[in-house]
């Protein structure tokens, strides 16, 4: 007899827009994390851009091919280069935590005289060749 409604008030946790049907191309997941990490809409970016909000939202869905000065504008509004936008040479992810005892050694490796750190590629060089194809 009594039906329960359950009142959502929308807040910027929840998700916005409509979902997508199908998997985003590597492209528009870029352009999503950059969007989002950068704390901007699809709407800021498409005005930014000078297209529509719809037209900029089928970048981030479907392929598409842009003109440089698109790619251009776009490292401007994230603030990455290029290579960036397009990904080439995204930059690692930053580890977090204590650095790892190679790395320690590597670190020291460095700073040796070039003679000692000729012994250390002739060691390590073909042991890395062998077991990384593995």
């Amino acid at each position: 007899m009594f039906q329960h409604f359950i009142i959502m008030r929308y807040n910027d946790d929840m998700p916005k827009g409509r979902p997508t049907d199908s998997p985003r191309t590597e492209f528009g997941t870029r352009l999503v994390e950059l969007r989002e990490k950068r704390g901007l809409t699809q709407s800021q970016v498409a005005e930014s851009l000078g297209v529509s909000t719809r037209a900029y939202a089928f970048w981030e869905r479907k392929p598409v091919a842009l003109r440089a000065e698109q790619i251009a504008k776009l490292a401007d509004i994230f603030e990455v280069s290029a290579d960036v936008i397009v990904g080439r040479n995204a930059p690692a992810p930053k580890r977090n935590g204590p650095k790892g005892k190679l790395e320690k050694l590597f670190e020291v490796a460095r700073d040796l005289p070039r003679s000692q750190q000729e012994k250390i590629t002739a060691f390590l060089e073909p042991f890395v060749n062998e077991h990384a194809s593995a």
